[in-house]
């Protein structure tokens, strides 16, 4: 079992947002992208660890882009997702789900949404 990497993240309120990152594996020296072709992610975004509804809900395909052999994964929320959501703290994680069902939260921490101005 992999521990989830902790980042830490600030969303600008009524701007588009968008992160970048790679996952990759190492075995002694040599580190390597994981591939993932096949697989789905998913990631929500809450006011509180228990709060019953997510105020940002993503996966594959609809806001999380995955770039197979590359080991790519693309965080995307269009200005008007971002602009539906109150400044303030929040919690997230991102779970990446295998061709064989098998779940690995790969981050998880906090996302700052920074209050808009203008509107």
């Amino acid at each position: 079992m992999q521990a989830p990497a902790t980042l830490n993240l600030t969303m600008f309120q009524g701007a588009s947002f968008d992160y970048n990152l790679v996952w990759n594996t190492t075995a002694g020296t040599v580190t390597t992208p994981v591939n993932l072709t096949n697989w789905t992610a998913r990631m929500q975004m809450r006011d509180s660890y228990d709060a019953g509804t997510a105020v940002l809900s993503l996966t594959s395909g609809t806001g999380i882009t995955l770039g197979g052999t590359a080991g790519s994964i693309l965080i995307e929320a269009t200005a008007v997702q971002t602009a539906a959501i109150t400044a303030g703290p929040y919690v997230y994680d991102l779970e990446m789900v295998s061709p064989a069902s098998v779940v690995t939260r790969l981050i998880e921490g906090t996302i700052i949404v920074d209050p808009e101005v203008t509107r």
